[in-house]
């Protein structure tokens, strides 16, 4: 049963069913809201193994009726799933109240059709920052260490246009705030009775009017035409080795990936489109300009870096997901240096024949399996007189390697845990 968390009363089958309890799981200042008649048993709940064990004890009572109090929407990050998976989809009668996200946006007069919602609780930070750096409107459910304070701690040098909604002791009307904060002030603060983090980008907050909620659609086209961006010299790469590239690097939601020696920066852009934080790096001035350019014109945030790999890679967050795009004699030490550093994949294109074997000795003495393609490739090209040839472009050599403990592993826990899309 949901204790709304935008203050609403319990509805009247709500009512009868605390009426009728026997037993009553819940927090403290839920049992205490709950008004709950005399010789009702209240378990507090703490853990949720032992909980669970207990409930199941008083259940084998067929004259026990249980009810478990939660914060909003039970079914909405909350008990349910834990529940459900325990006793079964049909043991249970679910009253939902409003829920934490649904009260803070309300709060903040904004529509959140068009949200991305990522839990926190209980998970690794890493995927709400990369969600919240990747997406112009995030809620963040927080918890113990990762609340807004260290939220903000990760946003303040890598998400310089956002703002964060703060929203404390939700669902009491006598306390309840929203507070508006730059990430540096949310982590130079400390702060109590939080439920929700609204990270938004402020010249982004309404999106057109859709018909799907969540984030916008996967692109329905990728590995897009080198005219799509703005590039210098056919310094890009070709749209052949770039569907090959996000096929190795595997860019979702909650990913955070390099793009290193970007250029025009297409591959990052693209990785943004698909829903990952990206980062392009770049060692010329102009070649900057134009990332940030061609990322406003395909509406995605890509955070440019000026500087030479690798020394600038240090400043940088370890990565799921490496592309590298550049060469010359720094090379194998780029290669190692983002080996060191990626939690899943590398991907190198280059042209050079001569730096294969270093490459892909880079890739296997860090610890990855390394496998490659040489691409070929002939695109039709018009003649006078109204027919066609082929033109065939430069090849390339595009190799990737995965870790191998990952490998082993099963590829690792999926960064989807705790993101509603």
């Amino acid at each position: 049963m949901g204790m709304g968390a935008g203050g609403a009363p319990l509805d009247a089958r709500a009512r009868e069913l605390l009426a009728a309890a026997t037993v009553a799981v819940g927090g403290k200042r839920h049992l205490d809201a709950a008004h709950l008649h005399d010789g009702v048993e209240r378990i507090v709940l703490g853990p949720l193994a032992p909980a669970l064990d207990l409930l199941a004890e008083r259940l084998a009572d067929e004259r026990a009726r249980v009810v478990v109090l939660a914060s909003g929407d039970p079914g909405f990050f909350g008990i349910v799933r834990a529940l459900a998976e325990r006793f079964g989809p049909d043991a249970l009668e679910i009253r939902p109240g409003v829920s934490s996200v649904a009260a803070a946006f309300a709060k903040a007069g904004l529509p959140w059709d068009d949200a991305v919602v990522v839990s926190a609780h209980g998970r690794d930070l890493r995927t709400a920052v990369n969600v919240c750096r990747a997406h112009p409107k995030t809620a963040v459910l927080t918890g113990p260490g990762a609340g807004p304070r260290e939220l903000g701690a990760e946003l303040v040098h890598r998400a310089e246009r956002r703002v964060l909604l703060v929203a404390s002791a939700l669902g009491d009307p006598e306390h309840e705030r929203l507070k508006r904060v730059t990430p540096a002030e949310a982590a130079e603060r400390v702060w109590d009775a939080v439920s929700v983090v609204l990270c938004l980008d402020e010249e982004r907050l309404l999106s057109p009017v859709r018909t799907v909620a969540g984030p916008r659609p996967a692109p329905d086209r990728w590995a897009l035409d080198e005219g799509a961006f703005a590039h210098r010299d056919s310094m890009i790469t070709k749209f052949e080795v770039r569907a090959l590239a996000l096929a190795r690097l595997g860019p979702r939601t909650g990913d955070f990936v390099w793009d290193v020696g970007a250029g025009c920066g297409s591959v990052a852009i693209e990785c943004a489109r698909f829903g990952a934080a990206a980062v392009a790096v770049e060692k010329t001035a102009d070649g900057v300009e134009r990332i940030r350019a061609n990322a406003a014109a395909h509406g995605v945030d890509v955070r440019a870096v000026h500087g030479a790999a690798p020394t600038v890679l240090s400043h940088l967050a370890d990565p799921d997901a490496v592309f590298i795009g550049g060469g010359g004699r720094e090379l194998p030490a780029i290669v190692r240096a983002c080996a060191r550093r990626a939690r899943r994949t590398v991907v190198v294109a280059l042209a050079a024949l001569d730096r294969v074997p270093q490459v892909r000795a880079a890739l296997t003495e860090s610890g990855y399996t390394c496998d490659g393609v040489l691409l070929q490739s002939s695109r039709l090209a018009p003649l006078p007189g109204d027919v066609t040839r082929l033109a065939a472009a430069n090849p390339v050599f595009l190799l990737w390697g995965d870790r191998t403990d990952l490998l082993a592993a099963g590829n690792g826990p999926s960064p989807y845990e705790g993101v509603l899309k």
